[in-house]
């Protein structure tokens, strides 16, 4: 792997798993770039070791505004739209964990970023994942919000055809009530408000990202092993009465490891339904990294 700088800070050129990249950066702290044609939105703010949030499906950045006061005082903060979501644009017919993956090396050199700890709720696991497998070199930690290493069962492979299926009879419905299920019961009535923000940004989503977005989790790979081998500290974070991701199911993926378990009693959501003590489990895992 390498990288060649050309006239200056401006330009240059990659080479990420064997295919020539072109990255045009157009400020001083690199809030957009140029990526195979596309544009990747992204924020980069503080100092200190490099934190990169990744968001979920139907997520954008901005679900990590209520974190940034948190984290920035001792680190430096990235949050990346992920392929086909907020402000990035689509790539592909599938977004790949893989290419997401990609996407997110890519940034990291723009940044001149060599280490970084990744965050990931949900999908954005996955992609930390992914990342880990590729690149490991460039990971000094992983946190998995809400997610998992396993691959989709045959039955979720299924489900994920349904809701491409869905989404493009009915759209709206389909993110409404999606969104909805991911919260715990007990919190729907109780988070109204922070759930209609949520729709809202969901809806920013463009059909096209949404699609892409569900054919690259669907053919995603089992990455249960770097639990088993990885060098860096893991958390992982569940949620008790999470509807996408069935607790009891979860659990054994972290045994024989050195990985730390945070439950909690809510649903798919920590970040908002358990917002306070997130906070502060994020920053006592910061804290274990060198």
């Amino acid at each position: 792997m390498w990288v060649v700088f050309v006239c200056n800070i401006s330009k240059f050129y990659s080479c990420v798993r064997g295919e020539t990249l072109f990255l045009e950066i157009e400020t001083l702290y690199l809030k957009q770039l140029t990526y195979k044609n596309i544009k990747i939105s992204f924020t980069d703010e503080g100092k200190g070791t490099a934190v990169i949030l990744l968001h979920g499906f139907l997520e954008n950045k901005t679900m990590w505004n209520k974190y940034f006061s948190t984290l920035l005082k001792n680190h430096r903060v990235i949050t990346i739209d992920l392929l086909g979501h907020g402000e990035t644009e689509c790539h592909g017919y599938v977004h790949a964990m893989e290419d997401q993956a990609d996407m997110i090396f890519a940034v990291l050199i723009a940044l001149r970023i060599r280490k970084a700890v990744l965050v990931g709720h949900s999908m954005g696991g996955y992609v930390a994942l992914a990342f880990a497998e590729i690149y490991p070199d460039y990971v000094k930690g992983l946190f998995l919000l809400n997610s998992t290493t396993r691959a989709d069962s045959a039955e979720r492979k299924i489900n994920r055809d349904r809701a491409i299926v869905a989404v493009k009879q009915n759209y709206t419905n389909f993110v409404s009530l999606s969104i909805a299920n991911l919260f715990s019961e007990n919190n729907r009535e109780l988070l109204a408000q922070e759930i209609e923000k949520v729709k809202l940004e969901a809806l920013k989503t463009p059909l096209q990202g949404i699609v892409a977005a569900l054919e690259g989790m669907k053919i995603r790979k089992d990455r249960e092993v770097l639990l088993h081998f990885a060098p860096y500290p893991i958390q992982l974070v569940l949620g008790k009465k999470d509807g996408v991701l069935n607790y009891d199911e979860q659990i054994d993926q972290i045994e024989g490891t050195k990985v730390a378990l945070i439950t909690f009693p809510d649903g798919h959501m920590s970040h908002i339904e358990n917002e306070t003590a997130l906070k502060k489990v994020l920053l006592d895992f910061l804290k274990k990294i060198k």
